[in-house]
């Protein structure tokens, strides 16, 4: 199962996130999944056609996501998936 750590700018928006560990085949599964925890989650992750959103980041093992659209990136069962608020403004 993969390993699941958030931010702590995300834990403002759901406080009771935790790290956890998920069975997942690729990162759009893993997101479908944390929203059955975590009622509302993959719409802050996820716009409306499914992709990632400009303010959100995902590394797996250190090395940023390479499909922001469908979030087609496969998971390992050894692999640390670290879902980041991305930082902006002035």
């Amino acid at each position: 199962m993969a390993r699941v750590e958030f931010t702590s700018l995300l834990k403002q928006f759901f406080p009771n996130l935790k790290s956890m560990e998920i069975e997942a085949e690729n990162l759009a599964e893993l997101v479908l999944k944390l929203n059955q925890t975590y009622p509302g989650i993959s719409t802050y992750i996820c716009d409306e056609q499914g992709a990632l959103r400009h303010h959100v980041n995902i590394f797996i093992n250190n090395c940023m996501l390479t499909d922001r659209q469908s979030l087609s990136d496969c998971l390992q069962p050894s692999d640390t998936v670290n879902i980041i608020q991305a930082l902006s403004g002035g």
